[in-house]
C-alpha cells in the first residue's frame, strides 16, 4: 500500500549506523544535514495522498485494488512514461527545486534486471523468481529504493585479488540463510533510504566464468553490519537566506560499509556469475536514464530563469549578445526536451515485455545533457553578472548600520527593490558558484557512470546499418561489402 510521509520517517528510525564528521547520528530524520531531504522525500509520499496531486502521483492497481506510486510502476505503454514524466515535474514544482535520488530514478535499474531473467535462469531459476518478487515488493510496498554500484576500487592497475580484496565488494562465504559479503559502495541518499540494489561496478570480466565480485542483491539499509559514513552536508553550513538551494536540496552521499553482512537467499539476485554482471552493467540505465535526464532539463529551466530575471531587471535583454546567450540556453533546454519526447514517441519493446524509451535517442540525449551542462552554467554565470560573487550576505541587508546602504545600491526601480535583488543573486550564486553548485555539477557528470560509459551506451544503441547502407548506395559499393558490414559483422 502506498505510504505516507510519516510512514517513511518511521521506517528509517531503525537503529541504523550513520556517521558524519566523526559523529554517530541517532536519528537521520531530525539531524539538520539530513532533515531537508528526508522532508522532501516525505513530501513526495504525501503528494500521493494530497487531493491536489494524488492523480498525478498515484494510480489504481487493478490486481490489488490499491493505489500505487506512478514513479515505481512498470512501464508498458507510452502513457505510462508520460505519467512518470508529469509526476517528476509535479515533484520539482512542488518542492521548488531539483531532487535526483528519491526512488523513481533508481528503481528503473531493477527493471533492467527484470529484462534479463533468462540470464539469471542460467545461474539458478530461484534468482529470476527473486527479481520478480522484489519488483512486486517495490510496486506494492512503496519503499524508498536506491542504488549502489561504485566501489572505492583502490589501485586500478591491479586485480582486486592482488591488493586488499575489500576494495571491491565481494562474497566472503555462503551460509544456509544466504551469502555473506564484505566491502564498500558509494551511494547518494543511502543513509535515509529503505533499501538498495547493490551490483557490480564497471569491470572487464574477461573470460572468467565465476567471480566472487560478480554479485547483485537487495540490501536493507538498516541491516546488521551496514555502516553509513557520510560526507559533510551542505545544509546548515551557512544561512538559508544566503544559500537557499544548499540548505534545501543537498542529497547526502554515503560510503556504505558492508562489514560481513549476511544477505538472505531471497534477496540475492545473482552471484558468482560474470555474464549476469556484464549484462546488468550494459543495460543498467535502460530505463533510469530517462528520469535522470529529465532532472537536467529542470536544471536548465533554473539556469534560464535565473539568467533571464537578471538581464531583465538590469535592462540588458534587448542587447543582441544577451539574446544570443539566452537563445543558447533555450536550445540546450529544448534539445534535452526533444530527446526525451522523441524517446517516448519511438519507444521500443524490451526483452522482458516492458516498454523502454528509444535507447539511441535516450542515451544520445544523456550525453548531450551531461556534456553541455558545464558550458550552459558558464553562460548563465555570464548573464547573471559578477555581483553573484561579490554581494554581501543577508545580514548586511538587515543590519541597521549597513542595511540603508544595501537598500541604496541594490534597489534598481520600483519593481526591483533590494531584498528581491538580494534573493535572486543568492539563488544564482548557490545555483552556479557555491560548493553545492560544484558538487552538483560533478554529480551530474558521474551519477550514471562516467562519460566514456555514456558514449559506450550510445555506441551499443545506435543503428549504424542505416548510414552504411546509404553510403554503399551513394558510393556505388558492392552488395558484398555491405553484407560484411551490416549488423556489426566488422
Amino acid at each position: 500500500m502506498i505510504r505516507s510521509g510519516d510512514d517513511y520517517r518511521a521506517s528509517i528510525r531503525d537503529g541504523r549506523e550513520v556517521w558524519m564528521n566523526g559523529e554517530r547520528i541517532t536519528d537521520v530524520t531530525a539531524h539538520p544535514a539530513f532533515r531537508p531531504l528526508v522532508d522532501a522525500r516525505a513530501r513526495i509520499y504525501d503528494m500521493a495522498h494530497d487531493p491536489a496531486t494524488s492523480e498525478l502521483m498515484s494510480y489504481h492497481d487493478a490486481d490489488s485494488g490499491e493505489r500505487n506510486a506512478v514513479g515505481l510502476k512498470l512501464p508498458h505503454t507510452r502513457e505510462d512514461w508520460e505519467q512518470k514524466r508529469r509526476a517528476v515535474d509535479a515533484v520539482m514544482d512542488d518542492l521548488g527545486g531539483v531532487v535526483i535520488r528519491v526512488g523513481d530514478e533508481t528503481v528503473g535499474e531493477m527493471w533492467s534486471l527484470y529484462d534479463g531473467q533468462d540470464v539469471l535462469n542460467e545461474v539458478d531459476p530461484q534468482f529470476s523468481a527473486n527479481i520478480e518478487r522484489h519488483i512486486q515488493r517495490v510496486l506494492h510496498g512503496d519503499p524508498f529504493h536506491v542504488s549502489a554500484n561504485t566501489d572505492p576500487k583502490g589501485d586500478r592497475s591491479k586485480r582486486p585479488q592482488d591488493q586488499d580484496p575489500d576494495m571491491l565488494l565481494h562474497l566472503v562465504r555462503e551460509t544456509d540463510n544466504g551469502i555473506v559479503v564484505r566491502g564498500a559502495k558509494y551511494e547518494t541518499a543511502a543513509a535515509y533510504a529503505n533499501q538498495a540494489f547493490v551490483k557490480p561496478t564497471i569491470a572487464n570480466w574477461g573470460d572468467s566464468e565465476l567471480s566472487d565480485y560478480a554479485l547483485g542483491f537487495i540490501c536493507e539499509m538498516g541491516a546488521p553490519g551496514v555502516k553509513h559514513i557520510c560526507r559533510t552536508g551542505f545544509a546548515g553550513r551557512a544561512p538559508a537566506a544566503d544559500y537557499p538551494l544548499s540548505n534545501r536540496f543537498d542529497e547526502v552521499d554515503t560510503l556504505v560499509i558492508f562489514d560481513d553482512v549476511e544477505i538472505p537467499w531471497e534477496n540475492v539476485l545473482f552471484y558468482r556469475h560474470t555474464r549476469a554482471a556484464a549484462f546488468i552493467r550494459a543495460t543498467l540505465h535502460r530505463y533510469s536514464a530517462f528520469p535522470f535526464v529529465q532532472r537536467i532539463q529542470r536544471i536548465a529551466d533554473m539556469l534560464i530563469g535565473a539568467a533571464l530575471f537578471n538581464v531583465r531587471q538590469t535592462g540588458l535583454e534587448r542587447q543582441q549578445a544577451v539574446q544570443e546567450k539566452l537563445a543558447a540556453l533555450a536550445c540546450y533546454r529544448e534539445g534535452i526536451n526533444a530527446h526525451l519526447t522523441a524517446a517516448i514517441a519511438s519507444a521500443q519493446p524490451s526483452p522482458g515485455g516492458l516498454l523502454m524509451p528509444n535507447q539511441s535517442l535516450l542515451m544520445a540525449g544523456r550525453v548531450y545533457a551531461c556534456t553541455q551542462l558545464p558550458a550552459m552554467m558558464h553562460i548563465a554565470r555570464e548573464l547573471v553578472g559578477g555581483q553573484i560573487c561579490v554581494t554581501p550576505d543577508a545580514a548586511a541587508f538587515q543590519s541597521p548600520d549597513t542595511g540603508p546602504w544595501m537598500e541604496k545600491f541594490y534597489s534598481i526601480n520600483e519593481r526591483w527593490q533590494a531584498e528581491d535583488r538580494r534573493r535572486l543573486l543568492a539563488f544564482a550564486r548557490d545555483l552556479l558558484n557555491s560548493d553545492y553548485a560544484g558538487h552538483r555539477l560533478t554529480f551530474q557528470l558521474f551519477a550514471q557512470s562516467p562519460p566514456f560509459a555514456h558514449l559506450a551506451a550510445v555506441y551499443r544503441a545506435f543503428d549504424f546499418d542505416g548510414p552504411l547502407e546509404f553510403v554503399q548506395r551513394s558510393a556505388g559499393l558492392s552488395e558484398r561489402v555491405l553484407a560484411e558490414q551490416v549488423g556489426g559483422a566488422a
